[in-house]
């Protein structure tokens, strides 16, 4: 079996990718988190998720690469890093619908096989007032995650709703495409 590295840095991704069973490493990406101008955030995601996959130097291994872009209207909901950032847009959603894309690539670095996957989640934000979120971003802490709420916490009780094909492409790694890819690789899974 190639080994499996996480080109990541995050705890989410990793804490979901254990979910899997399988023995893996975890790498820092060589790759900015940066926002491309003029790209639509479903390809920012993409570009950035095989950027990250593809910055891991190394031989026999499935790296995974992944990233999420949140977006209200057209407009990046980056991570927010600060807690009146992470007010700031939680306001913004009140009532509306953000969209989460949420990029995996797998990269098979002995033959150089790529694969990549865009999972759509779309969340409808309930109305709360200022004081609510502000207690919410206190309690949940959400300053690294995309669009500023954690699904997997207290976050939920801010939502009216959430579509998608795979709960844990909100989270930061769509598990359920991510086992299709790692099969197609030789790799056994359930």
């Amino acid at each position: 079996m190639p080994r499996i590295i996480l080109a990541s840095t995050s705890r989410y991704r990793r804490e979901l990718l254990a979910r899997l069973g399988l023995p893996f490493d975890v790498q820092a990406p060589a790759t900015p988190e940066v926002a491309l101008d003029g790209v639509p955030p479903d390809r920012m995601a993409a570009r950035l998720a095989l950027a990250k996959a593809c910055s891991i130097r190394t031989r026999d291994a499935l790296v995974i690469g992944s990233d999420q872009v949140a977006s209200l209207d057209g407009q990046v909901l980056r991570k927010p890093g600060t807690h009146d950032v992470a007010v700031a847009q939680l306001l913004a959603c009140q009532g509306r619908t953000v969209l989460f894309h949420t990029a995996a690539a797998v990269v098979a670095t002995d033959s150089g096989a790529k694969t990549e996957h865009i999972d759509l989640t779309e969340v409808r934000f309930r109305r709360l007032d200022a004081a609510a979120l502000e207690e919410y971003v206190r309690r949940d802490k959400p300053l690294d995650c995309a669009g500023s709420f954690k699904s997997e916490g207290l976050g939920i009780s801010l939502l009216a709703s959430m579509q998608g094909d795979d709960p844990t492409a909100l989270i930061g790694l769509p598990l359920i495409r991510l086992c299709a890819m790692l099969r197609n690789e030789g790799l056994e899974l359930p």
